[in-house]
């Protein structure tokens, strides 16, 4: 599809659409290629119009936080969505929060202590934003979306739906989305409490154990049943293991580390190569946790 091509398949819209945009700088690893084309909807009613007017058959990637994401050196083909500030609204109610998706976890985190509400501590511990936790059921510390979450609001290319956690089938790192479904914001369910002390006691757990303050991707791999993910690729002798400028954490064997230099090829080349060493060790094989999206360079 020739450029021009491209911009009529894309609907006319109040927000932005720009083309050719670096997606690095947007990504936790920073590394990756250009997206074909980058929108920035101005609102939920916007995001519908783009779902629906999109041409068939156009590449469509929701970007979110970029926390546990690897953007392929080659960039990414057609849109690359990115939910900005109208999308991030944090609105606190008597017993719950209710949190646009382009807001930050640990914000939602802070805006419930800050208003005495406890049961959402659990968000401080996980890096990324309301949209992607609930469209993977994220979990941390104990805790996962599903056992906070009451309802979600979504767009779809038929306008904005609201589904029930029970209705999204929330289950280990997934949760059943509407076909071209995007998450506009969600509610959670809390009660009176002082959240401070848990919150104190994840934030020193994620300092103590994870590569905080790297560039970084939150868990590379889910735990497979009865297994740690960390535990089988330390097994293997996978710590510390590098592949260009990409390394295995020392500190937490299941994080990949951008040490600086790293191209995307070599941090998924090396997350291939931890999976074949533990699948030789133990028989068990990884599945992915961070998503490799995009094409090759």
């Amino acid at each position: 599809m020739s450029a021009r091509d491209m911009i009529h398949a894309i609907p006319h819209l109040r927000g932005r659409v720009r083309a050719g945009v670096p997606l690095a700088p947007l990504t936790w690893f920073r590394v990756g290629g250009p997206a074909e084309w980058l929108v920035r909807p101005a609102d939920a009613e916007d995001l519908v119009a783009l779902l629906a007017g999109l041409a068939p058959g156009m590449p469509l990637t929701v970007l979110g936080a970029a926390s546990n994401l690897i953007i392929r050196d080659g960039g990414l083909p057609g849109v690359a969505l990115r939910l900005g500030g109208p999308f991030a609204e944090v609105v606190v109610e008597a017993d719950g929060i209710v949190a646009g998706a382009a807001a930050l976890d640990m914000t939602v985190a802070e805006h419930a202590a800050a208003a005495g509400l406890a049961g959402l501590e659990f968000l401080s511990g996980i890096p990324g934003s309301i949209g992607g936790a609930v469209a993977m059921n994220a979990g941390a510390y104990g805790a996962e979306v599903k056992d906070a979450l009451d309802w979600a609001e979504l767009a779809t290319p038929a306008g904005l739906v609201r589904l029930t956690a029970a209705e999204l089938d929330l289950s280990y790192r997934h949760a059943a989305l509407p076909p071209g479904g995007v998450v506009t914001r969600a509610r959670f369910h809390a009660w009176p409490g002082d959240p401070a002390p848990r919150m104190a006691e994840i934030r020193a757990a994620r300092e103590a154990a994870q590569p905080v303050r790297a560039r970084t991707g939150g868990s590379t791999f889910k735990n497979p049943p009865g297994h740690k993910a960390w535990a089988l690729i330390d097994a293997a002798g996978c710590r510390g293991l590098t592949r260009g400028g990409a390394q295995v954490s020392e500190k937490h064997c299941n994080f990949l580390l951008n040490t600086g230099t790293a191209t995307a090829a070599e941090l998924e080349a090396l997350g291939e190569e931890v999976r074949a060493r533990v699948l030789d060790l133990s028989g068990i094989s990884l599945e992915w946790e961070i998503k490799r999206l995009g094409v090759p360079a």
